[in-house]
């Protein structure tokens, strides 16, 4: 027996049969895959599909008005692959994801507000150099907490910091406690709500029901221009992308496999000496963070912010992104942002009196149909049936080649006096010669 047939055996458990043919390392390697096949059993491919879509296809073929309407669904992006790592993989369903997008998207809006309310621009007001909501509700000087906000810097790092703060102060009062489930979920809903009035109220100082509009510039570059519009949009579609492969590398480190262990074993990975309430709070956070620049970069895009992005009703359509792209797939989560926001886009335009009904159809069929999203849809009937196209493709290539008829009936022909092989029968012997 040879090295590797003692190899193979000891793997296996299988003894090779006696006077059988050594085994060859060329007959047992599988062939080697092409390019695109290769592209297709790897993870990354779906991300360089995506790659591809938002970076080329849509930018070739959509003109900046719609192009700029795509860039805004991507920005939903960022909240739908923060709930994957939420709610797909560490089982924590978030019902106030809405919050963690509007804060970051106000974070950033004050310092844009801020930029476009300087002393020469705002000079027709009672109290130049205030935003002019604030005027508008006799507040005479600029709250001590929007200070920060006049350098962008320290608008960015509140960008991701402020949503991040909330998301562990809830979630370590909360996880502490072992509050989950469906309790947890209500529970961010009512921090929704209650973030949503305390907007709304205080009108003088975060613009009220209108929100803070009326951005223009970000370090005197004009963001309403199309080219401004454009490069946003790629700024945000690069962003997005390492979004992804950030979350991809945390699920594929050892703090994704606890994260999987802790969704469907919790007791025994607390039994295992880890310490779940902070897991929770971590992914919790790390969500919160994500939405928080998806909500930044829509301001950005958009030119406002305002109290109807954080309300609880935004917040559930944030996770029916998640549930339709599918909830443990990052890139699937992606394309259920960009298909729901087409078809709110789609019904409203082409039937505003139905588009509700047909939206709430969506969802409805998209979930009774597929329970795992747009990706389970992928796992359970594309990768199947490209696997079945490969296997049809390998067994013809190892298949003999086919032999001709006329060649074996000539072979056999010419075979049979030397064989002694008898003649058909009906025919009479040769007589000649006897």
């Amino acid at each position: 027996m040879s090295t590797i047939d003692k190899a193979a055996s000891a793997a296996t458990g299988a003894v090779p049969a006696p006077g059988a043919a050594p085994h060859t390392m060329d007959a047992a390697a599988p062939a080697r895959p092409g390019p695109w096949q290769w592209l297709l059993r790897h993870e990354f491919g779906s991300l360089l599909g995506l790659a591809a879509v938002i970076l080329i296809v849509l930018p070739l073929t959509l003109d900046v008005f719609r192009l700029n309407l795509v860039g805004k669904y991507l920005t939903y992006g960022f909240v739908a692959i923060g709930l994957v790592m939420l709610w797909g993989y560490g089982g924590v369903l978030s019902l106030g994801q809405g919050v963690f997008f509007g804060l970051g998207g106000y974070c950033m809006a004050m310092f844009l507000k801020l930029e476009a309310s300087d002393p020469e621009s705002t000079k027709i007001q009672s109290t130049p150099g205030i935003p002019d909501f604030m005027d508008w509700n006799q507040v005479t000087a600029l709250p001590l907490w929007w200070e920060p906000f006049k350098s962008l810097p320290l608008a960015l790092i509140a960008v991701v910091a402020v949503p991040a703060l909330l998301a562990f102060i809830v979630g370590y009062a909360m996880f502490k406690r072992r509050v989950g489930g469906v309790y947890f979920a209500i529970i961010t809903q009512a921090v929704a709500l209650i973030l949503s009035v305390l907007i709304i109220g205080q009108q003088g100082y975060t613009g009220g029901v209108n929100g803070i509009t009326d951005l223009k510039t970000m370090l005197g570059w004009d963001i309403r221009t199309d080219g401004a519009r454009t490069i946003l949009y790629f700024v945000c579609a690069g962003l997005l992308l390492a979004a992804i492969v950030l979350c991809r590398w945390v699920q594929k480190s050892k703090l994704g496999t606890l994260l999987l262990a802790m969704r469907d074993k919790e007791d025994r990975v607390r039994f295992s000496g880890y310490d779940v309430s902070m897991f929770k709070v971590f992914v919790f956070c790390f969500a919160a963070a994500l939405s928080g620049i998806g909500g930044a970069l829509f301001t950005l895009q958009v030119g406002f912010m305002s109290p109807s992005f954080v309300g609880i009703v935004p917040s559930i359509e944030m996770v029916i992104f998640a549930a339709v792209g599918g909830r443990m797939s990052l890139v699937g989560a992606v394309y259920g942002a960009l298909l729901v926001n087409f078809g709110k886009t789609y019904f409203s335009e082409s039937f505003p009196d139905l588009w509700l009904f047909l939206m709430a159809a969506l969802f409805i069929g998209v979930v009774m149909a597929f329970p795992n999203g747009l990706a389970g849809l992928w796992e359970s009937h594309v990768k199947p049936w490209l696997a079945k196209r490969r296997a049809n493709a390998a067994d013809a290539e190892a298949a003999p080649p086919p032999v001709a008829v006329s060649a074996v009936s000539a072979g056999a022909a010419q075979s049979s006096p030397a064989t002694g092989a008898n003649p058909p029968i009906g025919s009479m012997p040769s007589t000649r010669g006897a």
